[in-house]
């Protein structure tokens, strides 16, 4: 299964956040890599079109998605009646992987993705192990009973943050119900979903 395995604090330098989330040599080292990283930026003529890639690239490093993924889910979103930036935000918010993690069982989208394809999270009542899968309203997910007392399960959701208003969460049964599509005011990731759909309009 495709995924990005490469270094993560060098791809948060890059785009100046912690992309995949806290960091401690992103927070040493808060500049560019590079033997250039710590010289004052020249003013530079940037182009529109390494503006609008970097910024499409920073959301695939964000949810773990690779280029033929990500733009399936802009023809997906560019078919839909709405406006297009905004949809692909939502798919890539309903994917399974990415709502284990907001639902807090894992630190980490990329630990959510590993618990979903070793098979910890079901579906519905039923077992399923993609990662890209799309949830719909209404759509239950839960931990597998018989993985209920992991070790990062029991940690993450001792350290269980922020709650999301698309999400409903139920401590005792240990399952959450994806309850609609997020508004984009909701979708706390820093990207400009404008430039993206410019990029891939050309």
């Amino acid at each position: 299964m495709a995924r990005y395995r490469g270094p993560k604090s060098k791809i948060s330098r890059k785009f100046g956040e912690a992309i995949f989330g806290y960091d401690k040599a992103f927070e040493k080292k808060n500049y560019p890599p590079g033997q250039h990283g710590l010289m004052k930026k020249r003013k530079s003529n940037t182009k529109q079109y390494a503006i609008q890639l970097k910024e499409k690239q920073k959301a695939k490093y964000t949810y773990g998605v690779l280029e033929r993924q990500f733009r399936n889910l802009f023809k997906l979103a560019n078919g839909k009646q709405g406006i297009t930036g905004e949809i692909l935000l939502q798919l890539l918010e309903s994917r399974l992987d990415n709502v284990v993690f907001r639902l807090g069982l894992a630190p980490t989208r990329r630990a959510a993705r590993q618990l979903v394809t070793h098979g910890h999270v079901t579906l519905n009542g039923i077992r399923n192990n993609i990662p890209s899968c799309l949830l719909r309203p209404g759509d239950i997910v839960s931990v597998r009973e018989k993985s209920k007392g992991l070790e990062v399960v029991e940690t993450a959701l001792s350290r269980k943050g922020r709650q999301f208003p698309w999400l409903d969460w139920n401590g005792e049964s240990m399952e959450g119900t994806y309850i609609s599509a997020p508004e984009r005011e909701q979708i706390p990731e820093n990207i400009d979903e404008q430039l993206i759909v410019e990029l891939y309009s050309k």
